[in-house]
């Protein structure tokens, strides 16, 4: 499937979950790897706000994108972020939904909002 490339320029990205190892397999606790480099994945939980919306999203990023100084509900930087739509059946049931990754996560700063 298509990778969407994401215009965070103008949003605000603040952490609502820590990065933790991305689990591939919950009954045996297989931490995920990237398929080209066989790098650990992590997640994390963030609220992107954009034009008055916001949406609450995980994103995946590598284990050496994480940066230090990631503070939760502190505002964040993507770089890198992409989204891929996803579909799946499973025990006969059809999913689909949207999957993000960026390739690192560090600090950022909170949008200047414009008054008109």
């Amino acid at each position: 499937m298509r990778v969407i490339r994401v215009d965070a320029s103008t949003a605000t990205i603040l952490l609502t979950e820590a990065p933790a190892p991305k689990v591939r397999d919950r009954q045996t606790g297989e931490i995920a790897k990237d398929a080209v480099s066989g790098e650990a994945l992590m997640t994390i939980g963030v609220v992107y706000i954009d034009e008055g919306e916001s949406s609450l999203i995980q994103v995946t990023i590598p284990e050496s994108g994480v940066t230090d100084g990631l503070t939760v509900g502190a505002p964040i930087s993507l770089p890198g972020l992409v989204a891929r739509p996803w579909q799946s059946v499973f025990n006969g049931r059809e999913r689909h939904g949207i999957a993000y990754r960026a390739t690192a996560v560090m600090p950022g700063a909170f949008q200047m909002a414009q008054v008109g």
